[in-house]
């Protein structure tokens, strides 16, 4: 499982650019956790735990140091810290945890019970968040450009729901499998944060990051799920290279070969369907459609997926009659599936 950052490699870079020197503490080394990633894989690919249990929360305070847990500051049923980082990505985390258990029927990120582990303080003003196989780890930002990482639930869901993938298809980080693999964490986050919000696809902003812009950058956001290609246009982080149709598609290598710039054609999708039927109707059929789906799956395959699931969740009576239709006609509209 590679790490997983909610900050794109090409944002890091355009800052180091403009002389941000956090951006280049920022910019994670694929190398960094390989020995944690290899004894992690055979955990979870071998192990089976003898039985399914509710997940427990445990926050570790990093102290603004460079490793992971290095103070537990508050587990399941402690009360409020006085530490406002610990405390939401404790609440952020409860409601992702919910939000699978009562609205897609899983029991967190395994869907046996697994503990969610939080780091939040990790290094000094570092400007990023991810999941690296079993744990979330969260900067502070520098306080200009980039806020705590933690004080979004975007990003807290979006994170580990790139877990979730790592328990169901397992999709490799690296071009259209891994455009897919940001894709989904942007669906359920999106949906997360509209369940929380308690809004519907038609007030919903569809921004990913717009929570976490520092004064410096406030009012712009890492990606549009509405309008793809607009999130952002300014000196410091460049100008949003999201399409939002495959003819506009990435053949870069760059970005692990556009992982987070070509997820802006399905998220364009997604954001169609969920207008037609509603976030949390359009996230069930998402989220059954990653069940089937496979480590090198393309574009072409996810959509049949996606549409085998809308057929699927209609005659269950789970989704409103049309929602294939409505699939059909979204993927259509970004150009897939190209053959």
């Amino acid at each position: 499982m590679s790490r997983c950052g909610f900050i794109p490699p090409f944002v890091l870079e355009n800052l180091a650019k403009a002389n941000v020197e956090e951006a280049r503490i920022s910019a994670w080394d694929s190398n960094q956790t390989t020995a944690k990633r290899s004894a992690r894989e055979i955990n979870v690919y071998s192990l089976v735990q003898a039985a399914a249990k509710n997940p427990l929360r445990y926050v570790y305070d990093c102290q603004n140091k460079g490793q992971q847990r290095v103070k537990l500051v508050r587990k399941e049923g402690d009360p409020a810290t006085g530490d406002q980082d610990v405390n939401l990505v404790y609440d952020f985390a409860g409601v992702t945890r919910d939000f699978y258990k009562n609205t897609l029927k899983r029991n967190s990120i395994d869907d046996n019970g697994l503990d969610l582990i939080l780091n939040v303080h990790y290094g000094v003003k570092y400007m990023n968040a991810y999941w690296d196989g079993d744990e979330m780890t969260f900067g502070d930002g520098d306080g200009k450009i980039f806020t705590a990482f933690d004080k979004s639930l975007d990003v807290v869901a979006h994170e580990l729901t790139h877990g979730v993938t790592q328990y169901t298809a397992n999709l490799v980080y690296k071009g259209q499998s891994g455009a897919l693999n940001e894709h989904f964490s942007d669906v359920i986050g999106s949906a997360i944060q509209q369940y929380y919000d308690k809004v519907t696809a038609e007030k919903a902003d569809w921004l990913i990051g717009n929570e976490i812009m520092g004064p410096t950058l406030y009012g712009e956001a890492l990606r549009s799920m509405k309008a793809p290609g607009t999130a952002y246009d300014n000196d410091l982080l460049g100008k949003d290279p999201q399409p939002d149709h495959m003819k506009d598609y990435y053949n870069g290598s760059s970005d692990n070969y556009g992982v987070h710039i070509n997820s802006g054609i399905p998220n364009k999708a997604f954001y169609l369907v969920s207008m037609d039927i509603g976030t949390d109707k359009a996230a069930l059929i998402w989220y059954e459609a990653l069940k089937k789906l496979i480590p090198t799956a393309d574009f072409n395959f996810a959509v049949k997926k996606i549409a085998d699931s809308a057929r699927d969740l209609t005659n269950k009576k789970q989704v409103p009659q049309g929602s294939t239709q409505s699939v059909r006609a979204a993927f259509k509209e970004v150009g897939l599936p190209t053959k």
